[in-house]
């Protein structure tokens, strides 16, 4: 195991003091990069992962929340008799599998009800999920049944009564993305990977014709250093083109992107237990509304998108979502009732190495440029492992390297080696509060008692009231989990930026204030960071 401490900065002085190649550099730090770091690490392999922003800045941490086969996908398999949309519904599945035993800590099964107002819809969805069921094998969840009028009701209470024929309830996952994504790089990090977040990839370094290096730029100090690599494998999620167009000005770009705006409303919106899909909207999309951290989280809309950092929602995407919900609901449902907004960049892409009439696609494509520079694309949350594998797997090939096969489709990620479901339990009995020790629980997993250890005891502050997130995981986030900004830590390591924005903005001056005293910030730069963080929650 690395010995090196999961601090931002202990690892960029990790980076910088390295002379000898690593086997593999990473750009980018989204779930597909840090699975790939991952994977590599696994392998025995050294690998660097380098990332401009922050763990799942962009796209990783503001996804639907659900590790699924794919619905939508299934219908278009069943309406057009696509063998490759059965084929990823059905990877994706066995995923889904993979994903809840590897971190149960951040992972759980929900049942979802989709709510049937015409007598035709009743066979048609029910079939359809019984064969999600039978895609899913061994794996499947749970088996999907028809619920009458009357059970849908007592499911989801604040469904519109009216005209309301039953539902089918299925089985899905859900988790907390960024934390996941936080969960992986660390068990990377752990087992030798360099993880440099907050590190800049400016320029790519060419050996005889065949990318062998690249200029790293500390974002915070502007320092720069050379990492060499015999492979380098770009997962930058939207901004693949960006890294391809460094080393080819004229690369073709491969990816496009839509908008995925979610809202999050009170909890009183959706029942703690039971999720509800809509599913058919004004545009023929189908719409989650979930249960998530408390809240109720819904989502999400489908636009072509400009590919930029940090994607705003719109009025009219949030009043898009808004008007569905009305529809379905007996509830009043404003907008003074969205606690939170926010977008995340959906990729389509293709393979410029593929014929004309590739169609954009929610399928993953690996591209490697005659350079040798590898590109991983596309794909979803649910079959990142699959995607880092595949990806890795491409890299080595082309460098030449002999390495073992993939070795994670049984490795429990961090929080997850030592957990007990007795955790939360004995957190309470330590005098935590009920809320604040099943979130450690769920949270951190086998490593809650590092934060309870900070906090000190039940009575700790918390950061925001209401919430169950405390000051202590501030400097957990910073001492362990690589945060550097305080949009790090309201946003990715804790998850109140994206619940309730309010909250978060009054929380920035002061979790910017204990960065400053874990990181060694003076009062101008903890100031400035406040307000860049109000700034992006705004």
């Amino acid at each position: 195991m690395n010995t090196v401490p999961p601090t931002r900065a202990a690892h960029w002085a990790a980076l910088t003091a390295r002379e000898a190649p690593f086997d593999l550099l990473v750009v980018g730090g989204g779930a597909t990069g840090a699975g790939a770091a991952l994977d590599a690490a696994a392998r025995g392999l050294s690998v660097a992962l380098v990332e401009r922003d922050d763990l799942s800045a962009a796209t990783s941490s503001r996804s639907t929340k659900l590790i699924h086969g794919g619905v939508r996908y299934l219908e278009k398999a069943v309406k057009e008799f696509d063998r490759s949309q059965f084929h990823l519904v059905r990877d994706a599945l066995r995923e889904r599998a993979v994903l809840i035993h590897n971190a149960p800590h951040l992972c759980h099964p929900l049942p979802l009800v989709t709510p049937l107002y015409e007598w035709w819809q009743v066979p048609y969805y029910l079939t359809g999920l019984k064969i999600y069921d039978a895609l899913a094998g061994r794996a499947n969840l749970a088996p999907s049944r028809f619920v009458d009028a009357k059970e849908a009701l007592q499911r989801f209470p604040m469904l519109r009564e009216e005209g309301l024929r039953g539902g089918v309830v299925y089985h899905d996952g859900q988790f907390d993305d960024a934390r996941m994504n936080v969960a992986i790089a660390l068990s990377a990090a752990e087992r030798g990977a360099v993880v440099a977040t907050h590190a800049e990839l400016v320029a790519l370094h060419h050996e005889a014709g065949r990318v062998r290096g690249a200029t790293v730029r500390d974002v915070a100090s502007g320092e720069e250093a050379t990492v060499t690599a015999r492979a380098i494998l770009n997962a930058t999620g939207p901004f693949v083109d960006e890294i391809r167009r460094l080393e080819d000005p004229a690369a073709e770009p491969m990816l496009d992107a839509s908008s995925g705006v979610h809202i999050v409303l009170d909890a009183r919106f959706a029942p703690p237990g039971t999720g509800l899909l809509i599913p058919q909207t004004e545009d023929g999309r189908v719409l989650f509304l979930l249960p998530w951290q408390g809240a109720t989280l819904v989502g999400t809309t489908d636009q072509p998108a400009a590919i930029e950092r940090h994607p705003r929602a719109t009025e009219d995407e949030i009043e898009y979502i808004l008007r569905h919900v009305r529809q379905y609901f007996s509830l009043p449902v404003e907008r003074d009732d969205v606690l939170a907004a926010w977008s995340g960049l959906r990729p389509l892409v293709s393979d410029p190495q593929a014929a004309d009439t590739a169609r954009l696609s929610r399928d993953h494509v690996v591209h490697v440029a005659d350079s040798g520079l590898v590109t991983i694309a596309g794909g979803k949350w649910t079959t990142y492992r699959r995607m880092a594998a595949d990806a890795v797997d491409a890299a080595l090939a082309l460098a030449g390297i002999d390495a073992a096969p993939s070795a994670t489709e049984d490795l429990r990620l961090a929080g997850a080696e030592r957990l007990l479901p007795t955790g939360a339990g004995e957190l309470q009995e330590r005098g935590f509060p009920v809320d604040v020790a099943r979130h450690l629980h769920l949270a951190y997993g086998d490593r809650a008692d590092a934060v309870a250890e900070i906090a000190g005891d039940g009575d700790a502050p918390r950061l925001a009231p209401g919430h169950p997130y405390l000051e202590a995981e501030v400097r957990h986030a910073a001492r362990a989990e690589f945060a550097a900004t305080a949009v790090d830590v309201l946003a990715r390591r804790t998850r109140l930026a994206m619940l309730d924005a309010t909250a978060a903005r009054a929380a920035a001056p002061r979790v910017s204030q204990i960065l400053a005293e874990e990181l060694g910030w003076d009062a101008a730069r903890a100031e400035a960071e406040a307000e860049a963080a109000v700034g992006w929650i705004s």
